[in-house]
């Protein structure tokens, strides 16, 4: 009998153990009541979640949940590995106080066609502190159902022990001044020791903050005088891709840049972007741009955007006589996370001959860009449909952590963004 109870224990563990590697982690929203969950440094508009560890700022996580009712949300915060998958480490090993918190900060939207409740919370706080840098996951669960959140958030703590420098050029071993980005990178360790950097140290590096086309799990091209060197790594070569697009619909008085009008047929507004059009030039032009990135932002506000600001039915139309029988076409952004799922494909219309899609966006600025997506690929492509350019602005962030021999987490210990 105990050997079949181990045996049972033994393989639940083991497809638990399976299923978490499988699935890390990523910034989402995960019940179709919740819109706009939102992750920031407070007091910021932009940024990446990132902290200094032992560092005096704090973290805004917020959201909206559609309704007038209020419900008993919590979040819970769980350290990760450098892949984001949880790591083995205990709560008191990355906690000093409590990992689970209530979200008691909320407020009714106001004089909106949908309605729906703004909630916050921020971390560290006065019952948190992070002991240790790394990954960390928020899980934002109703009614203390823990495994089975709502969304989930993802930040990072990082511990600046080492130097990054990194610039981006032209020229790559694929051509010349053409269509691809290489980023070559040096880490300066300065005085931090790093007894086998082929196997301690994990670099990833993400374009726009997109996860499909990341880059992970390469190896120093040299290592010399305390500096790890990633030159010349054809992994390092990135699509250059084109400026993003934006629209503004932060007001319903005068269609905003990039939108053709705003109409409200007596439930709810809707707005209809200017048909998009296939980037056929080869030519590049420079403007500039938001790389995915949202603000909420609703003009004629009197005191809080979060909760005076609407939702609005925006309809996307890009051009095209033909589908694309290769492949699927995505709308790519911070809007969804950069996530390639259904909240972003979509759906060519025959008789339109045109790709369409309608979104339910809260008030505010958006920038967006259309991937497409190969069949049987995971990293889409701008170049079908936005082209690819060398002189592309992109913002490359970085990330390196240490594990040495003996340790049971990924340190972060360098970090760095380039444009």
């Amino acid at each position: 009998m105990k050997n079949i109870l181990f045996a049972v224990v033994f393989v639940f563990l083991f497809v638990n153990s399976s299923l978490t590697a499988a699935n890390p982690y990523r910034t989402k929203i995960l019940k179709p009541n919740i819109k706009t969950l939102q992750i920031r440094i407070s007091d910021t508009d932009f940024g990446f979640p990132i902290l200094k560890l032992n560092g005096t700022e704090t973290l805004t996580v917020e959201f909206d949940e559609m309704s007038h009712n209020v419900r008993s949300f919590g979040y819970t915060v769980l350290h990760c590995n450098a892949d984001w998958t949880v790591s083995n480490l205990n709560s008191n090993e990355y906690v000093d106080g409590f990992t689970r918190g209530n979200i008691d900060d909320y407020a009714f939207s106001q004089n909106t066609t949908f309605q729906y409740i703004h909630y916050r919370f921020t971390i560290p706080n006065q019952d948190m502190r992070f002991k240790i840098s790394g990954n960390y996951v928020v899980l934002i669960y109703e009614d203390n159902r823990v495994d089975d959140p709502v969304a989930t958030a993802c930040f990072s703590i990082v511990e600046p022990k080492v130097e990054i420098d990194a610039r981006v050029r032209a020229n790559t071993d694929i051509e010349l001044s053409g269509r691809y980005q290489q980023l070559d990178i040096e880490v300066n360790l300065a005085n931090y020791v790093v007894q086998d950097p082929a196997s301690e140290v994990k670099l990833v590096v993400r374009q726009n903050n997109r996860f499909d086309n990341e880059v992970a799990n390469i190896t120093p091209t040299f290592f010399n005088a305390g500096k790890l060197s990633f030159v010349n790594n054809k992994a390092l070569i990135f699509e250059g891709g084109n400026e993003y697009r934006h629209f503004d619909i932060s007001s319903f008085y005068a269609a905003g840049e990039g939108v053709d009008r705003i109409i409200f047929n007596r439930e709810y507004y809707e707005a209809f972007l200017k048909e998009d059009l296939m980037q056929k030039s080869r030519t590049y032009i420079s403007q500039s741009d938001a790389n995915g990135r949202f603000i909420i932002n609703f003009q004629e506000a009197f005191q809080d955007v979060q909760t005076e600001a609407d939702y609005v039915q925006v309809h996307f139309s890009l051009l095209s006589e033909q589908p694309f029988f290769d492949g699927q076409v995505f709308i790519g952004g911070d809007y969804n996370y950069n996530l390639l799922d259904d909240t972003a494909r979509m759906q060519y219309d025959f008789d339109a001959q045109r790709y369409t899609k309608t979104l339910l966006l809260k008030q505010g600025g958006y920038s967006y860009q259309y991937w497409f997506l190969p069949k049987g690929k995971n990293s889409a492509s701008t170049g079908k449909i936005e082209g690819s350019f060398w002189q592309t602005k992109n913002e490359y962030t970085i990330y390196f952590y240490h594990r040495a021999w003996g340790e049971r987490y990924d340190r972060l210990i360098g970090y760095s963004v380039i444009d």
